[in-house]
């Protein structure tokens, strides 16, 4: 009965997410549309890897879905950087 009580302790650390994996992560981004030219600025919780570069390829392709051109990725940031930048992505906060 210990020894199974202990592998089931010792198996609960791996079974976990890392505080880096489980950490929220977003990107903020400019985007557009032509005909007739739309912009937008735009935040989105990042799944993948918390770094602008992988950040781009992730924000394009879900944007891209919705008709967008990703313009650039202007920075990745935890939640602390949301509050500030809610008002400005406007109906974007979030999105995609």
């Amino acid at each position: 009965m210990i020894p199974l009580a202990l592998s089931a302790l010792i198996a609960l650390p791996a079974s976990l997410p890392t505080s880096a994996a489980a950490a929220e992560c977003y990107a903020d981004y400019k985007a557009k549309k032509d005909n007739p030219l739309k912009l937008h600025y735009g935040i989105v919780q990042l799944q993948g890897a918390c770094k602008r570069g992988p950040a781009k390829a992730e924000v394009s392709a879900r944007i891209g879905a919705g008709g967008w051109k990703l313009l650039n990725v202007l920075s990745v940031f935890g939640p602390e950087g949301l509050t500030q930048r809610r008002d400005n992505a406007g109906r974007f906060f979030l999105r995609f």
